[in-house]
């Protein structure tokens, strides 16, 4: 049985916090704690697992994307710091606890266990990293993020060029042709939150037509500068989000479903939100108070959240509804609408390019400018957004692999399951909620992911 059908059996379906947000943080109601047994080795090594995260987030700025658990626990964190040697220790104590556990016949207890242990694998690599050692690429990118990545050779898109280069013609680089033509779909900023408040209206709309989204859930969203990324969602607990949408390179028309999708609904608001309320309140598991950036976690989310954007809207329903809806909103022409969604679906096919630059700039085989200069030839943008994509790759380093690589593994699972609309998001909630691991979306068992 695939796995989606296992755990939609037995799941109920209803329906980061950090120093530089804290005093936006939205504060979270008393929650109700989880009634378990003491003594329960699994409730423990969760318990243990979280307080971990948070003392290794305290040797790296970001690493804790989202805890919404006791605050004690978090101060407990700051005020009693660990040494990386404690860590590590911790690290391995932890990972053969797991190992020590009898198999159980309960089929969530075995995935809750899996999901610990491949999170702990990943906690054990970032652990070295943060000491400075340095992997290949894409043995990073398994040891951390659960899936080995196989970029394509840049060559394999330049026919992608050729097509487009009949979208925009004339002379020049085509990069710069198509920023050129591009520069006429920027939203005015006076108008960005009008245009992305109604955006994530209708994101949460079409979300909400499938899921029962939890009662009070709601989200702050802020626009700020000097970031690498252009969106990030900051998941506060009991059912809220803080957005914040990046100002500092224009931002085009096109941005502001993908980012009402993306970082809302269905995408990380919605993810957060369901393992919360599936997982978290409705059965005691602990683990999901704490969220590691740097973990098997974020291909699923990153992957559900870009899959949820063509999900929420199929190809013309899209451009009906930014034509008709968005761009009387920022004053631009619906007239020509048409023309620059053809660019952009021609464009989608150099996303997996990104990753190759990605592996080549981190491997050492190309340098700075040298990376800058193929994102702006095979992602078709701005010497401005080359280096600002350059900068993420810095920043991030392989979790670039989540977005393209995540979305396809996530769609591919998804759409083999049935290809109905309503089949297709009754499978992305169970992902959305459950202790589901990028192996599972390839249809492959590990029994032991910590080894």
């Amino acid at each position: 049985m695939r796995l989606f059908g296992l755990l939609a059996a037995t799941a109920v379906l209803s329906g980061c916090t950090t120093a530089q947000i804290e005093s936006a943080k939205v504060q979270p109601t008393e929650q109700p704690q989880p009634h378990l047994p003491a003594a329960a080795p699994l409730d423990k090594i969760a318990s243990d697992y979280v307080q971990l995260t948070l003392a290794l987030g305290e040797k790296e700025p970001g690493y804790v994307d989202a805890y919404y658990g006791p605050e004690y626990w978090a101060e407990a964190a700051k005020t009693d710091p660990r040494d990386m040697q404690e860590l590590g220790e911790a690290i391995g104590d932890l990972t053969q606890q797991l190992k020590m556990l009898s198999a159980s016949d309960d089929p969530m207890a075995e995935a809750r266990k899996r999901f610990l242990a491949a999170q702990l694998q990943a906690a054990q690599t970032r652990h070295a990293m943060m000491q400075g050692k340095k992997l290949p690429f894409r043995n990073e990118a398994e040891k951390l993020f659960g899936v080995s990545p196989d970029p394509r050779p840049l060559s394999d898109f330049d026919p992608v060029l050729e097509e487009i280069e009949r979208l925009a013609p004339g002379e020049g680089p085509l990069s710069e042709r198509v920023a050129a033509f591009e520069s006429g779909y920027i939203i005015p900023k006076d108008r960005l939150k009008l245009v992305f408040d109604t955006a994530i209206a209708e994101c949460k709309a079409r979300t909400d037509q499938y899921f029962d989204l939890p009662e009070g859930e709601n989200f702050k969203m802020e626009f700020v500068t000097g970031k690498s990324w252009s969106g990030y969602n900051y998941y506060q607990g009991n059912f809220q989000s803080l957005i914040q949408i990046n100002t500092d390179l224009p931002i085009f028309i096109g941005r502001a479903v993908d980012l009402g999708c993306h970082e809302g609904y269905p995408g990380h608001h919605v993810y957060n939100m369901l393992l919360e309320q599936n997982l978290t309140r409705s059965r005691g598991w602990l683990e999901y108070y704490v969220y590691p950036l740097y973990s098997p976690q974020s291909l699923i989310a990153e992957g559900s959240a870009n899959y949820g954007i063509e999900l929420a809207f199929s190809g013309q329903e899209r451009l009906n509804y930014e034509r008709d809806v968005l761009y009387p909103l920022a004053g631009l022409d619906p007239d020509t609408a048409a023309a620059y969604w053809a660019l952009q679906i021609a464009k989608q096919a150099l996303k997996g390019a990104r990753m190759t630059i990605a592996q080549q700039y981190l491997d050492g085989e190309i340098s700075r400018e040298e990376s800058i200069a193929l994102n702006q030839k095979y992602q078709l943008v701005s010497a401005k957004r080359a280096a600002q994509m350059t900068d993420f790759t810095e920043q991030y380093r392989s979790y670039v692999i989540n977005y393209g690589l995540g979305m396809e593994m996530v769609r591919d699972w998804i759409e083999d399951e049935g290809d109905s609309p309503v089949w297709r998001w009754k499978a992305m909630e169970a992902l959305l909620s459950q202790p589901i691991l990028p192996e599972d979306l390839l249809g492959e068992m590990v029994s032991d992911p910590a080894n």
